[in-house]
């Protein structure tokens, strides 16, 4: 997607949509390094001053993130994500509640709306984390589950919340991960199962299916212990 000369009107505007249809539409994939300040005022027909403050707004924004004297990358591809990204760098018990947050009320309104195929694609990610899991392949098993979890909240039929989840992938990757190696192999498959929790969004029942969205995460947070307990927070 090459980038066009603006106008001469609204130029701060013009260049922050420009660079914003960049990263959402992936052009800018997340993680990569946006081009230097140089090539985008050469690119853009602008000066440096509205480039910088183009780039500054949307790293306000949480889209881009500047690393001094590493240059510019992408951060999120919406203001939403990039807001609730910056949780990945929290503590677990600061992920956990949050998960928990989003996922019981998507597991209630899961068991209510899900569709016959989205039931069909529940079952068979289970499945395939399951297999994982039972083959200690933990690296597949924890991005499995965490695809679960995801596919669990689009099936609350919430624009919302699905948005919500989508930009806080990362931080239950990483909540699901360290939750694997709080356990050894045995006690994990006690812990992790969500067999319960499909068959209450079978089954249309959405307060057990609250329940059990809440129930696992409930337990880390008990095995984390109070906040500070272990880090000395008061």
């Amino acid at each position: 997607m090459p980038l066009a000369t603006t106008r001469r009107t609204g130029l701060v505007d013009q260049v922050i949509e420009q660079l914003r249809l960049l990263v959402t539409s992936g052009e800018w994939a997340i993680g990569s390094r946006i081009p230097a300040e140089p090539e985008l005022v050469d690119a853009l027909g602008v000066g440096r001053n509205t480039v910088r403050e183009a780039v500054r707004a949307l790293a306000h924004a949480g889209l881009l993130e500047v690393r001094q004297g590493d240059g510019t990358f992408v951060r999120a591809t919406s203001e939403l994500s990039g807001a609730v990204r910056r949780l990945c760098a929290s503590e677990l018990r600061d992920v956990l509640e949050t998960r928990r947050a989003l996922e019981v009320e998507a597991a209630r309104l899961a068991a209510l709306r899900r569709t016959d195929e989205e039931l069909d694609s529940l079952t068979e990610t289970l499945r395939r984390r399951d297999a994982a899991l039972v083959a200690e392949d933990w690296e597949s098993m924890v991005r499995i589950d965490t695809d679960f979890h995801a596919q669990l909240v689009a099936c609350a039929q919430n624009p919302v919340l699905t948005e919500l989840y989508q930009g806080f992938t990362e931080a239950v990757l990483a909540s699901v991960a360290t939750g694997v190696a709080m356990d050894n192999a045995a006690a994990c498959v006690q812990h992790v199962s969500h067999s319960a929790l499909l068959d209450a969004v079978r089954d249309h029942d959405p307060e057990q299916a609250a329940r059990e969205a809440g129930g696992f995460l409930d337990e880390q947070l008990d095995r984390l212990g109070e906040p500070g307990e272990h880090t000395g927070r008061s």
